[in-house]
């Protein structure tokens, strides 16, 4: 039974959620057993002069060894992730699909002039940037000690990165990453004069788009980011 309730569970994570968070997961069960980090890692002279291509999407989908920092990525990465798929981007999947190649493309150009190895906490951040601008009356509780409205939440997860000892440039790059697709997609083509620059390709809408909605699809709200400690929160005036 345990086993069944877990699968449903499962099953019913969004299709790119769902991708995404168990690709993490295995990629860091697979470095436990079967390979190295070396193998993983971003490297531009591997990548472009030695043909290994895999390193552009792999650099992505490890966060570190089990511990703290990795379960603590995994959650903000599940949770914020599957509420953007649930949420502003529900029955969008082509749109959130080229929202990952769009911004993984700009963080593998930037991190041919930072060295960073490795993406994922970049792209995590990204996705809660983007979320935190499309909630910005929601407001948070991180650890129960500060509260706060959602804009604040990258910057606050980047301060709380700076107290651990890690370096900035890994969240910058994530919240410089998710404002200028946050600008391109939902400020400026509602400027006066302005135009829709980011068009999802049709070949996408093809594969990923579907007409009809499952009835039974049961999402998690996207106004309701608790159930951990570290990031409840609740729209204002709830």
């Amino acid at each position: 039974m345990a086993y069944q309730s877990l699968r449903l569970e499962y099953l019913q994570i969004p299709p790119v959620s769902r991708a995404y968070t168990t690709a993490c997961v295995l990629t860091t069960a697979a470095v436990l057993e079967l390979i190295t980090p070396f193998q993983l890692y971003f490297n531009p002279e591997l990548i472009f002069k030695h043909f290994q291509i895999w390193r552009l999407i792999t650099n992505f989908l490890f966060f570190g060894p089990v511990g703290f920092n990795f379960l603590f990525n995994m959650i903000f990465l599940y949770r914020y992730c599957r509420m953007l798929e649930e949420g502003s981007f529900r029955g969008r999947t082509a749109d959130f699909v080229f929202m990952f190649l769009f911004g993984g493309f700009l963080m593998t150009l930037f991190g041919l002039f930072v060295s960073l190895v490795f993406l994922g906490q970049a792209f995590t951040i990204m996705l809660v940037y983007v979320w935190s601008r499309r909630n910005p009356y929601v407001r948070m509780n991180f650890f129960g000690l500060l509260n706060f409205q959602a804009p604040f939440l990258p910057w606050v997860l980047m301060g709380f990165s700076l107290l651990l000892g890690n370096s900035i440039i890994v969240d910058l790059l994530g919240i410089a990453v998710g404002h200028i697709y946050f600008f391109l997609e939902d400020v400026f083509p509602n400027q006066p004069g302005g135009i829709r620059i980011l068009k999802t390709p049709s070949i996408l809408k093809a594969i990923f788009d579907t007409p009809d909605e499952d009835p039974n699809y049961n999402p998690l709200p996207e106004e309701q980011p608790g159930g951990f400690a570290w990031g409840e929160g609740q729209r204002l005036g709830g």
